[in-house]
């Protein structure tokens, strides 16, 4: 059974989140070794060229690429 919040309350929570979401990355990172930073970095970079490549291939349907020319040939 969900419990009805008041729409007051969930303005003035929605208010918080808007002011402290902001805040946190930055405040993630001011509180990470430069290590943490590389490696989360690191992971982020990865991510985001795994997504680009799906994308890519999604576009040319998987022709096109080196991997699937060098099976051609």
């Amino acid at each position: 059974m969900a419990v009805k919040i008041p729409p007051e309350v969930l303005a003035a929570m929605a208010e918080i989140a808007r002011k402290t979401g902001r805040l946190g990355g930055k405040v993630a990172a001011k509180n990470m070794t430069p290590e943490q930073r590389s490696a989360r970095a690191k992971k982020a970079s990865l991510a985001a060229a795994k997504k680009r490549t799906a994308e890519r291939l999604a576009r040319a349907g998987g022709k096109g690429t080196k991997a699937s020319t060098a099976k051609t040939k």
